[in-house]
């Protein structure tokens, strides 16, 4: 491994990992070894192929993960790669809670990130849901009936802006919680803004 590779934000972000220190650092040998390109991207290492994204390194409370942003098309040969949630329909995780799992997995690891780097150079992509695939909630559909223009602001939203509303309006069980919800975003809607705009 060159030390020319080795991107000064990564080594920043690593200085100051209190948790997974040591995981976050294997990790990232392995990407290197791979001949990835190491970039920090959304907070977090990520190692790209022809500026296509390949693996990220991201650690939570219970676990440090290597995640896969077309996992989705990998062959899992080892059955190990976990999607986040359901709603995740691209990216999967392979999880660790320590060192010696990485090392005793990194033939495996490679193989994963080889295999990565090939459906990029095939140039295959993940089918997305579209979001007529999504069930928009009733009391969405109410509100459309109720302000006009609201269905036509939600329509003229980007894919993953009304996606990102319908699966958050639809995570509460209770209808009460789903009308407050939306009544909450209305006007943000209106204004064509998205969810976390």
């Amino acid at each position: 491994m060159t030390n020319s590779k080795m991107n000064p934000k990564v080594d920043e972000y690593l200085s100051k990992s209190k948790k997974w220190k040591e995981e976050y650092e294997k990790l990232r040998d392995i990407a290197l070894d791979c001949e990835l390109t190491e970039e920090f991207k959304w907070m977090h290492p990520c190692y790209t192929f022809d500026k296509k994204n390949i693996v990220l390194i991201h650690g939570f409370k219970e676990y440090c993960a290597l995640l896969f942003h077309k996992g989705a098309l990998l062959q899992d040969a080892h059955g190990i790669l976990i999607q986040q949630t359901e709603n995740v329909q691209a990216a999967r995780q392979i999880r660790f809670t320590n060192v010696q799992e990485i090392v005793e997995m990194e033939t495996i690891l490679k193989a994963y990130i080889y295999e990565a780097i090939e459906v990029e150079k095939a140039g295959l992509e993940v089918n997305f849901k579209k979001n007529t695939e999504f069930i928009i909630p009733v009391e969405l559909h109410s509100k459309f009936d109720e302000i006009h223009d609201l269905k036509t602001a939600f329509e003229a939203l980007t894919p993953g802006r009304q996606r990102a509303y319908i699966l958050y309006f639809n995570q509460p069980k209770q209808s009460k919680t789903r009308e407050s919800r939306i009544e909450k975003y209305v006007q943000q809607i209106l204004n064509g803004k998205g969810l976390k705009d």
